[in-house]
């Protein structure tokens, strides 16, 4: 009661003591579509208090727009901004819109290319640039299984090993990657780096109650060697969500050389992922089909990112996913670390050569390709 009241005294009209000036309004521009002789942005009002839209521009030249649904926009509201524009492929543009105090707001494109749209075509498109990215390096990077079935005690605690500093990198790269994001495209108000660190946590806790509920009891079985491959190949299927959804978006902005060079990156960049997940299975005979289940838990998602990177691109979604991937693959270290435990001494040479060796594979494959 008492601080209800001392808000409401605060807030009581004609008080002065919150009166520190006019609130600036901010915009931001989310998206950029290219349609047939037409350019559509998608705006947001991510300042304190309502807005107007009374003005777009492209190139610094003003152009006629119209507004959907509205020209006023209140805290966090949406709108589409539609200019009929005869663009030019490959061209770069500015594209600004001005509220009606006269403050302007733009981004750039540095080059345009016509916004996919979903087709049937499309959505093919789309799926195989997945397929080549996701599930065929996971499934080649199962082939590691006859080779470490040869290794004795020590060199498969160091390639177990291997597998948690891959998945150590993979968690540190999809944060950055989501850092960066939410510093290049995600508005102040939204908070992006504290969505990032709770997002983060809160995956990281559910998966390992999760994974610790279906490690007790009567379950007790099912904390085998095939169970923590399945949850690698989750936590792994998690990150090539957000690999797959940084293709989309790259494609969706007309960075075509980026996304053919992210393509080719991380494809063979995953060709790795494989490796941690078999690990856990050197000592085990699983079925080939287990293995190829496996093998599309991993890199599946990636085509699902690519269609939603390509078609619904949001940059909060993009760094919410990223995060549930970050979070999941931490959760996926720490029962690998549980693993090795039962399997060996945890504090050993190949325990700490192999996670050292597993960070610097990745590191490298990120760097050279």
């Amino acid at each position: 009661m008492i601080l209800a009241a001392l808000i409401a005294f605060l807030l009581w009209p004609g008080n002065s003591i919150l009166n520190m000036g006019v609130p600036l309004p901010d915009v931001t521009i989310e998206r950029i579509e290219f349609g047939d002789k037409l350019i559509t942005a998608y705006v947001r009002n991510t300042g304190p208090q309502a807005v107007e839209i009374s003005m777009a521009d492209v190139n610094d030249r003003i152009v006629p727009a119209a507004v959907e649904p509205s020209r006023s926009l209140e805290r966090f509201a949406e709108a589409r901004v539609i200019i009929p524009f005869d663009w030019v492929e490959a061209q770069p543009y500015e594209i600004g819109v001005t509220t009606s105090d006269g403050t302007r707001f733009a981004t750039a494109v540095a080059a345009a290319a016509p916004t996919p749209k979903p087709s049937a075509d499309q959505v093919s498109f789309f799926a195989l640039i997945g397929t080549y990215v996701g599930i065929i390096p996971v499934l080649i990077g199962l082939l590691w299984l006859p080779f470490l079935r040869r290794l004795s005690s020590a060199k498969y605690m160091f390639f177990l090993s291997l597998t948690a500093g891959l998945l150590l990198f993979l968690g540190i790269d999809a944060l950055v990657e989501a850092n960066e994001i939410s510093a290049e495209r995600v508005p102040g108000a939204f908070g992006g780096q504290v969505l990032i660190a709770t997002v983060t946590v809160i995956s990281f806790v559910a998966l390992l109650y999760v994974s610790e509920k279906l490690a007790g009891g009567k379950r007790q079985q099912v904390a085998g060697a095939f169970a923590v491959s399945l949850m690698i190949a989750v936590g792994i299927g998690l990150h090539n969500l957000g690999e797959g959804l940084a293709i989309g978006a790259a494609m969706v902005a007309g960075q075509v050389a980026l996304s053919t060079f992210l393509i080719i990156g991380f494809a063979v960049h995953n060709t790795t992922e494989g490796l941690a997940i078999v690990a856990p299975l050197a000592r085990e005979r699983p079925k080939i089909l287990r293995l190829v289940l496996l093998g599309l838990i991993a890199g599946a998602p990636a085509i699902a990112g690519t269609w939603i990177g390509g078609f619904v691109a949001s940059p909060v979604a993009s760094i919410v996913f990223l995060s549930v991937g970050a979070g999941a693959v931490f959760q996926v270290v720490v029962a690998i670390f549980k693993f090795a435990g039962k399997s060996g001494k945890f504090l050993s040479g190949p325990v700490v050569g192999g996670i050292a060796a597993g960070m610097l594979v990745m590191y490298l494959t990120s760097v050279l390709i």
